[in-house]
């Protein structure tokens, strides 16, 4: 595939995942301005104009504009600095419920890792067995490591137009990842630098997005878009692909429970499901509010489910052995737009990710009470967790170019 032919694909990913009602505008009144005839030809010869008035900050239309020149938008270089500044004027960001901090007992140390190459679009982050960190560079078709202990960040290539979008580490050492915008499995070997691919043999399935290890090894991950969930065999590079009973599920986040139980929530719908890592037979939970939309999920040490309720702004808890659900509001508000999110240290730790700032929660199962910290420089956005070696969750934030840690040094349960 082109690279002109991905550029629709990649700014549907961008601006219609965060912003889905602008992004169904079919066009937009542009206001006058230097820039406006050069965004209209460019911006427009590869997507839907309308998109554009989605709004960001400046810091993230300077980001925005580098990620579609790294994936081969025809900026003309004397041409940077007019779209970026008419775009800025033009579409600022529109408005976002504030952070609520909430205090609380226990006390953590955000700490933030910019990362090297600009308009990369961190995506997701994994751990790596030795404390060490990677993140998905979406927008650089790049796999980045990070050693927090030193600052050090070195970062390796994958092939052009894969936008890695999850990663996991392997038994090994290699490096799993879902080729977003290639329909493909990928794999690393930090220790070369080599790259393997396994096509997903589904027409359908184009768009691969979170990728989990089980406790055997295999991996498992989800196809939202294409409506599948998939099992990869790591030995052999064996695909099977099966489609959940709901259509327009959407499967999206996954997780795996102590009984090596494979969950995903389904963000199309208001739904959870769990799939036989044998059969791979899907059964699904139906959560009780219909416009419910779970994005992100964690499972507690009892094997319960948490998730995080994007459109309606709640942290939401299902008991999968009884059907049992209880939702919270989120400490922001119905348009906080909980993410990315993990169980550790006795608790859930998730991102609120319509909130100005960001913030990072903590949800306490026993006490059912909220603390929030903000995310140093604004955060955006948080689209997935992982828990590292020392149980601190770790984070990437897209729009702001960075990796992250939080450090947990206060009580936990």
């Amino acid at each position: 595939m082109s690279t002109k032919s991905l550029l629709p694909v990649i700014a549907a990913a961008l601006l219609g995942s965060v912003f889905p009602a602008m992004a169904q505008q079919p066009g937009a009144d542009f206001p006058e301005g230097a820039g406006k005839a050069p965004v209209q030809a460019i911006c427009g010869g590869c997507h839907e104009i309308g998109r554009l008035t989605a709004g960001y900050t400046p810091e993230g239309w300077r980001t925005v504009v580098r990620m579609m020149q790294n994936f081969g938008a025809p900026i003309p270089a004397d041409q940077v600095a007019t779209i970026t500044d008419y775009l800025t004027k033009s579409f600022p960001e529109k408005p976002r419920p504030a952070a609520v901090i909430v205090p609380g007992p226990v006390e953590v140390n955000i700490k933030q890792f910019k990362v090297p190459t600009p308009g990369s679009r961190p995506h997701d982050p994994a751990t790596a067995k030795d404390g060490t960190m990677y993140y998905a560079s979406q927008l650089a078709n790049q796999i980045g490591h990070v050693n927090p202990a030193t600052g050090e960040i070195k970062e390796y290539k994958v092939n052009p137009q894969t936008g890695p979008h999850s990663l996991i580490e392997d038994n090994d050492g290699n490096v799993w990842y879902t080729g977003n915008f290639a329909g493909l499995i990928g794999k690393l070997d930090p220790k070369t630098g080599a790259v393997t691919e396994y096509k997903i043999p589904a027409p359908g399935a184009k768009d691969p997005h979170t990728i989990i290890k089980d406790k055997e090894g295999t991996l498992w991950f989800t196809a939202q878009v294409a409506n599948k969930v998939g099992r990869i065999n790591p030995k052999t590079g064996e695909i099977k692909i099966v489609t959940p009973p709901t259509a327009n599920a959407r499967p999206y986040g996954m997780a795996v429970n102590s009984k090596n139980e494979i969950y995903f929530v389904e963000f199309g719908t208001n739904k959870i499901a769990t799939i036989d890592r044998n059969t791979m037979d899907i059964k699904e939970f139906t959560l009780p509010d219909p416009g419910a939309r779970p994005r992100r999920i964690s499972i507690a040490t009892d094997d319960t489910i948490y998730y995080s309720d994007y459109a309606r702004g709640y942290l939401g808890h299902l008991d999968p052995a009884t059907g049992k659900v209880e939702e919270w509001q989120s400490p922001s508000g119905p348009k906080s737009q909980p993410y990315g999110q993990v169980f550790t240290k006795g608790a859930v730790w998730y991102n609120e990710s319509g909130a100005k700032p960001n913030t990072i929660v903590r949800f306490d199962p026993q006490t059912k009470k909220f603390q929030s910290w903000a995310i140093p420089g604004g955060g955006d956005i948080v689209r997935n967790m992982v828990v590292n070696r020392d149980g601190n969750p770790i984070t990437a934030n897209s729009l702001v170019n960075e990796v992250g840690v939080v450090e947990i040094k206060g009580a936990t349960n």
